[in-house]
């Protein structure tokens, strides 16, 4: 499917850190309430770190298992269809084997509520467990996968599907039953000690509560919400910085470690990591930006794309905004602007020529283009590596859209990953060690896709190849990382997901 595009100091970590955890917080987090299910001897408890924005859940619940439950529960209520997701573990070797965590689905918060829940237990053991109705006998389907660190529980009408995986790892196979639940329920997280003289602490991160497109959403007409988010690739630790319900796509992350930048309705905003504030940038003439926009190595331009009434244009302006000036040429076709070289003389590009993606570069002055691929198919995302040496892309060459290498002038066009899934955007590290890239699923988008909304992963390798690791788990797309989002020291990314639900406890925008 042709490209579709879309138009819409010097602060340290801990400032950052500290920026967030003023932010007006619920002391649950997103959630409504904490509540002990059942009948505990001691009083299970929920402490929300708002800086990091992780879960502490502490439960003295007996058992989870024949027709009741005692479990502290955090849990807010929720209409239609949603998708549950966290990363968590235990604190501890524990006690009991099957002391449990997970997430959850209740009909109400009576013990013996019917319920789904995504499940992982001490010894390892990763379950959907569910009760079809009140006082009913739990029931159980094993995941293939076992000792699970994220866990994902997704409803779709009254089909509870449920995914889980190691961290690091892509979901497993995933396990699915029908339960009629009804429509408003309540939704979170859970620990069950499974012994009511012991007290078990599990920690949450990463807890998100997605709204999905509905099935009628116009694709590029109709958009959901958009959370920013900050990940620590160390940690895989996520933190959202704002949100807004208008669609806000491809952060880049500035060269000072000052801003980001990200476009929304056509137009570009520096959004303050500091004050977490956004503001419009001028790029007059071009005022129909879309998601095509990186950062030149000196921090000082630009290059944006255009495509205000007629096929996209690059152009180049300064980093904090001014008269745009045209670089590609007029009547050629589309072109989608993806990488500066590190001496700042070229520009890379997704051109479409003769209805025909293809990379081209183009001298940052403007000139004369020059085409770099061309086999039949679709390039995309072209970018250099710090060094200048080569260019890594994204193509369809091969069947799936997989990640490759060139050098710069177009030479040695080499494969990088080879798998089963839809590899897009290759983003190199500032310390040319890594490379970050989207992850769409091929049987839920064509391999010349990369639209909104869908189930992806953000994964990173090393920079010449090899394994590569899921470092974020998410609801997204396009707009997610479509241009560079890494962090000056390399050790974070910025990224955009969506959701049609969005909750008043971070810096919400009005733009």
């Amino acid at each position: 499917m042709p490209k579709i595009k879309v138009c819409l100091l010097a602060v340290t970590l801990v400032n950052m850190l500290a920026a967030a955890s003023v932010f007006a917080q619920s002391a649950t987090g997103i959630f409504e309430g904490s509540t002990d299910v059942g009948k505990s001897k001691s009083k299970g408890s929920i402490v929300y770190n708002s800086t990091s924005q992780q879960y502490t859940v502490k439960s003295a619940g007996g058992n989870m298992w024949f027709s009741a439950d005692d479990i502290h529960f955090a849990w807010r209520k929720i209409k239609g269809d949603f998708i549950l997701r966290t990363n968590a573990a235990f604190l501890g070797k524990g006690v009991e084997a099957h002391r449990k965590f997970g997430l959850m689905v209740r009909k109400s918060l009576d013990a013996k509520s019917a319920h789904a829940s995504a499940v992982v237990h001490g010894d390892g053991l990763t379950s959907l467990q569910y009760r079809k109705a009140e006082a009913d006998s739990t029931r159980e389907q094993k995941l293939a996968v076992t000792g699970a660190d994220v866990i994902q529980l997704e409803r779709r009408g009254n089909t509870y599907t449920m995914s889980a995986a190691r961290n690091g790892d892509v979901f497993g196979p995933e396990e699915k039953v029908d339960i009629a639940l009804g429509d408003d329920v309540y939704v979170g997280i859970f620990v069950c000690s499974h012994n009511s003289d012991v007290t078990e602490t599990a920690v949450f991160r990463n807890v998100r509560i997605v709204k999905p497109a509905p099935v009628d959403l116009v694709a590029y007409k109709q958009y959901l919400g958009s959370n920013i988010e900050l990940l620590d690739m160390g940690t895989q630790n996520s933190r959202v910085v704002y949100q807004s319900p208008k669609s806000l796509q491809a952060p880049n992350w500035t060269t000072d470690n000052k801003s980001l930048i990200y476009n929304s309705d056509g137009t570009l905003y520096k959004f303050n990591l500091a004050t977490n504030k956004p503001t419009a940038l001028n790029t007059d003439p071009a005022k129909n930006n879309n998601n095509d926009h990186v950062i030149s190595f000196d921090g000082k331009w630009l290059t944006i794309s255009s495509g205000d009434g007629g096929p996209s244009i690059g152009y180049v302006v300064p980093i904090d905004g001014g008269k745009a000036r045209r670089v590609t040429q007029l009547g050629k076709g589309a072109s989608y602007m993806h990488g500066w070289s590190p001496d700042g003389k070229w520009l890379v590009f997704c051109g479409e020529r003769n209805k025909e993606y293809d990379v081209y570069r183009i001298p940052a002055e403007g000139g004369q283009e020059e085409r770099l691929t061309n086999t039949p198919g679709l390039d995309d995302g072209p970018e250099y590596t710090p060094d200048g040496q080569y260019i890594y892309f994204n193509s369809v060459r091969s069947g799936l859209m997989q990640i490759w290498r060139m050098k710069a002038d177009g030479s040695e066009q080499t494969q990088i990953t080879n798998d089963d899934n839809n590899n897009w955007f290759p983003h190199i590290s500032p310390d040319g060690k890594q490379i970050v890239f989207i992850t769409f699923l091929k049987n839920e988008v064509a391999a010349g896709d990369h639209p909104f909304y869908k189930h992806v992963y953000i994964r990173v390798m090393p920079i010449g190849g090899g394994p590569a690791k899921v470092v974020a788990y998410l609801y997204g797309g396009q707009g997610t990382i479509n241009t560079p989002s890494w962090s000056p020291d390399s050790k974070h990314i910025a990224f955009v997901s969506n959701t049609d639900l969005l909750f008043p406890v971070y810096p919400l925008s009005k733009n």
